[in-house]
């Protein structure tokens, strides 16, 4: 069964971000009648349609929200001794996947993986790009989820990272063969 979103829910679209439930349309596509959720992502305004029967299949989801909250900053704060040594354009591929799945646990995962990598070694431009990419999609999400301004997000995340630089500088993470 689709989730049943209703005007001004505000919803996750992957690799998107948070998004607001602007409309319900319809439009005749091939001679079939469709239902599409008119969705506008709120860190760019960008339009976006989903006919209402693929909203899973696109994952489409509702903001995380209580117990989910915690599960991330568990996530956040877990730090993993070792990181799996690959290339930088290996890592990069499979930290996209892993944003692409719109699962919050993932982009947490992805977050925490390249800001602790970055104490550790240089990242590549485009793993600095997905650093970045990740920490917003998360910023907006917990900032919705927790009804906190996105600057108090920042905060708390900088100081939860610079206390893992500080671990960091003490003993460097190594990577495994």
């Amino acid at each position: 069964m689709e989730p049943d979103f209703k005007i001004g829910d505000k919803a996750v679209y992957p690799a998107q971000g948070v998004t607001e439930i602007m409309g319900i349309e319809s439009m005749e596509i091939s001679g079939m009648h469709q239902k599409f959720y008119v969705l506008r992502v709120l860190d760019t305004d960008k339009k976006i349609r989903i006919p209402i029967n693929k909203v899973t299949q696109v994952g489409l989801r509702s903001v995380i929200q209580g117990e989910e909250v915690d599960e991330v900053y568990e996530i956040l704060r877990e730090r993993p001794v070792k990181f799996d040594q690959q290339t930088w354009n290996r890592r990069y591929r499979r930290y996209l996947e892993k944003i692409k799945t719109g699962s919050v646990y993932d982009v947490a995962e992805v977050l925490r993986d390249l800001y602790l990598l970055k104490y550790d070694k240089n990242l590549s431009f485009g793993e600095r790009k997905m650093l970045d990419t990740a920490r917003a999609l998360l910023v907006k999400e917990l900032s919705i989820a927790r009804d906190s301004d996105e600057v108090t997000i920042e905060a708390e995340l900088e100081e939860m990272f610079s206390d893992a630089a500080a671990e960091a500088q003490a003993e460097p993470l190594r990577e495994t063969a």
